[in-house]
């Protein structure tokens, strides 16, 4: 209560300022949408307009403040008190002042002498001007039918070991690419060898042109934390994922990893490329995404690893407004969390990420309320979090599946684990790095205090 008193006060005072002292686009504004918002509302980017100049601002005025003031914008749905992260775009109290001053008064642009510095950006590309770009070749979606997943392999041309410090997946045609990932195509000799659990596990699932389903009769369980790793598909050990290389989901940023850390692509390595079509236009598309790439210029210190933590089994009943489906995982090793993600479809409500440390005490990591699956936001940590070994990781997710969700595709349907956006996922995504030799006591230490 405190805390939202001091907001209050703040954003009060920062109002009777600016109302005191004329509100200009070039002086106030613009380095506040330079900060928070161009990133994404700049010319053939995601955003539907640009914000760039006063020309192209002045007419959002009102949808500004409005935005601003609600928190719709920019997208952040985590719940501030817990975690810190790098990539927080929140303004301020005295910025969403600043702009709703500006939009209530007269929307003076100023003297375009005190405008700042535009940021400039290359050829649309968010992580600057890539070393190497990998481009799908042209592939054809038609106008009518269920999503499509579609799986395109392309040579890299590396005639050397790479590491990679960034990557960028940028769909060619955004209406219709939904998601996308890309991975390094593993050799033969590292595939793992068939199991009775493997079996089992293709037995479960059914295809449908490139989509993928879970059985209707499948076991359920909705409880992964019974075991860790119980709504795992049988067989998996949710291991890391040493070869994806980036994801592209709306409201992510490019992958940019750590400082002093990247992922490999070893000299005459293929990419391939997961993406996730949803024919929205109703009319035949065409597309081409790529991935930019920027590597590093000497081997890292630390390798950027990922986890995928996922709950496979769940089943959530007909017009069922609350259902709660978890899962458990326990670290086997020190390390180090860089960002969390949630993953969840149009049914998704919340997810929790909470750990319990060896010496028993308990810590919410990440908390989104209102998950939302046109923002499906990684949420970076500020400072790397250290997770020592025997950790176990709890991910709480919540579902709506009645009419009182405006996205719900079909409440009278139940609904189970599926590739679809119109089926669901439960997933929580870790970006990690190993702990450095020596490093663990220092860390359990400071983490303890």
């Amino acid at each position: 209560m405190r805390l939202f008193a001091l907001s209050f006060l703040v954003a009060f005072a920062a109002a009777f300022t600016m109302r005191a002292a004329k509100v200009t686009f070039s002086h106030d504004v613009a380095p506040i949408l330079y900060k928070h918002c161009v990133k994404c509302h700049h010319p053939n980017d995601v955003a539907p307009m640009s914000l760039l100049t006063y020309r192209d601002a002045r007419p959002w005025a009102a949808a500004m403040k409005e935005a601003v003031a609600t928190g719709k914008m920019p997208p952040w749905k985590a719940d501030p008190r817990y975690g810190k992260w790098s990539n927080d775009p929140r303004l301020t109290p005295a910025e969403i002042a600043t702009i709703r001053a500006w939009a209530d008064g007269d929307k003076a642009e100023g003297d375009p002498k005190e405008l700042p510095s535009q940021p400039t950006f290359t050829e649309g590309w968010k992580i600057g001007k890539p070393d190497l770009v990998i481009s799908i070749p042209e592939h054809d979606l038609a106008a009518t039918g269920p999503d499509e997943y579609t799986y395109v392999t392309v040579p890299t041309g590396l005639t050397e070991d790479k590491w990679v410090v960034a990557a960028e997946l940028r769909p060619g045609n955004r209406k219709v690419v939904h998601h996308a990932h890309v991975f390094v195509v593993e050799p033969p000799d590292k595939k793992k060898p068939d199991t009775p659990a493997a079996a089992y596990t293709r037995w479960l699932m059914v295809k449908q042109g490139t989509l993928e389903f879970i059985r209707p009769d499948a076991p359920v369980i909705d409880d992964g934390c019974l075991r860790d790793d119980n709504g795992a598909f049988p067989g998996s050990k949710q291991n890391p994922l040493g070869s994806l290389i980036g994801s592209y989901l709306p409201g992510r940023g490019p992958d940019v990893y750590p400082e002093g850390t990247a992922r490999k692509i070893p000299a005459g390595a293929k990419v391939s490329f997961q993406i996730h079509y949803s024919r929205t236009t109703g009319k035949p598309e065409t597309d081409a995404t790529s991935v930019g790439l920027i590597f590093a210029k000497k081997p890292p210190k630390q390798i950027a690893r990922r986890i995928d933590l996922s709950n496979h089994m769940f089943l959530i009943p007909a017009g069922d407004p609350n259902r709660e489906v978890t899962e458990c995982h326990t670290f086997d090793q020190d390390m180090y969390i860089t960002s969390l993600t949630p993953h969840m479809h149009l049914r998704g409500k919340s997810m929790k990420f909470t750990v319990t440390y060896p010496d028993g005490r308990s810590e919410t990591l990440l908390d989104v309320p209102k998950y939302d699956f046109n923002w499906q936001i990684t949420y970076r940590e500020a400072q790397p979090l250290f997770i020592p070994k025997g950790t176990r990781l709890k991910i709480d997710a919540y579902f709506d599946n009645s009419n009182n969700n405006p996205v719900n595709p079909d409440s009278s349907k139940v609904v189970r684990w599926g590739a679809a956006s119109e089926t669901e996922m439960m997933d929580g995504w870790i970006e990690y790095v190993d702990t450095p030799p020596g490093q663990s006591a220092i860390a359990t230490a400071s983490a303890a205090r």
